[in-house]
């Protein structure tokens, strides 16, 4: 049985290969948010252009070896933010554990981060159906955790067009999604009007994923 020290999370089924951890991170949650004010302090969370010329309304960081951007010429991973001109910042240990415990705790056992996408969510903002697809190799899972407001998580199909579920997401829960799921299109309805004790009137979001 694995011993993390902590309570074990409520357990969600979306998929035979997708999990929601209800309260996973427990007490750690000050720490990692200062872990992200660290990383946010070295790389500002900026609103992204998108191909086809709009602009992101949920601003966006990195860290790791490598970190996930987007401008007119497409979404690609780069080991240098483009904002700063330097690496991204460092991928504060905390992070990385919990993103590997929460990985193991749905099956994927061995999955070790080489990048984390922080997103930053105020009240009427959302990210539309997506697939995470610019990673090398889908056999590793996606580990996304919340912090801060709630947040309605979209859970669709393998295809754009198909209807997607609804779940509620609270501070301290994880999602982990992969295998034959790790494909499916998910996103985030509009954040609504809010404010956490931690946070304030923000969400935050780590994506975890092995890129490289």
């Amino acid at each position: 049985m694995l011993d993390l020290g902590v309570p074990m999370p409520r357990r969600i089924e979306l998929d035979p290969s997708a999990v929601v951890l209800g309260g996973f991170i427990g007490e750690r949650d000050r720490a990692i948010l200062a872990g992200i004010d660290q990383v946010i302090a070295q790389s500002p969370a900026r609103r992204l252009v998108v191909p086809g010329g709009g602009e992101m309304s949920v601003a966006v960081s990195n860290c790791g070896a490598l970190g996930w951007v987007s401008d007119r010429h497409g979404y690609r991973y780069t080991g240098i933010d483009p904002l700063t001109g330097k690496a991204w910042p460092v991928m504060p240990q905390m992070f990385v554990e919990v993103a590997c415990e929460a990985a193991k705790m749905a099956g994927f056992a061995g999955f070790v981060p080489d990048a984390c996408l922080v997103n930053r969510y105020e009240a009427g903002t959302k990210m539309g159906l997506h697939q995470d697809r610019k990673e090398v190799d889908f056999s590793w899972p996606i580990v996304s955790v919340s912090l801060g407001l709630g947040a309605v998580f979209l859970w669709g199909g393998m295809k754009r067009g198909e209807k997607a579920g609804r779940v509620i997401l609270g501070h301290g829960d994880a999602v982990v999604w992969g295998g034959e799921a790790r494909l499916r299109y998910q996103g985030v309805s509009k954040i609504a009007a809010g404010e956490h004790k931690l946070t304030g009137t923000v969400r935050y979001n780590l994506t975890f994923r092995k890129a490289g």
